[in-house]
């Protein structure tokens, strides 16, 4: 099944062509984790997603341009830390900014099984409740809620942490 691509940086122009990407017979399109170091919750964006869950095309979301990227070249360091952190970034950004509240019929899947999301979302969901001042500020439900309202792929390189994901 193929996906497109989409010029996220231009909201018009992404729109267009998410339409004729729905025309051509793809079904959704891939995105990445961040928008030139903007976050995928920032409200400039949500016209794409809107029209998104319109045309009931999916958004798989993958990491790139990762966070702390210059200061960690070393060791390979952003493939290994950065993705799963971008992916989890990209996760929180969409929750806590009440998009997916917003568009509960967009269908998200955030590649390598939700990057630290999930394996972190017991610190997510502390700060959610200890700082709701700081995290809860556009959207009040708990990330937990959110669980099994997106998808994630199985590429997780470790069966463990494959069944964590699927429990």
């Amino acid at each position: 099944i193929g996906l497109g691509t989409i010029p996220m940086q231009d909201v018009d122009t992404a729109i267009q062509e998410l339409r004729r990407c729905k025309e051509i017979g793809l079904v959704g399109v891939q995105i990445g984790s961040n928008i030139n170091d903007k976050n995928l919750g920032e409200p400039e964006f949500y016209p794409i997603f809107e029209a998104m869950a319109e045309l009931d095309m999916a958004v798989m979301i993958h990491p790139w341009q990762m966070m702390g990227e210059d200061s960690m070249r070393k060791y390979w360091l952003p493939w290994l830390v950065g993705m799963p952190a971008e992916t989890s970034r990209a996760a929180c950004s969409m929750i806590f900014s009440g998009l997916l509240e917003k568009l509960p019929n967009l269908r998200v899947c955030f590649s390598h099984a939700g990057g630290s999301f999930l394996p972190t979302l017991g610190r997510v969901e502390h700060g959610f409740n200890c700082r709701p001042d700081l995290v809860a500020i556009d959207n009040a439900i708990n990330p937990r809620e959110y669980v099994g309202k997106f998808w994630v792929d199985s590429i997780t390189h470790d069966i463990d942490l494959l069944k964590y994901i699927l429990n």
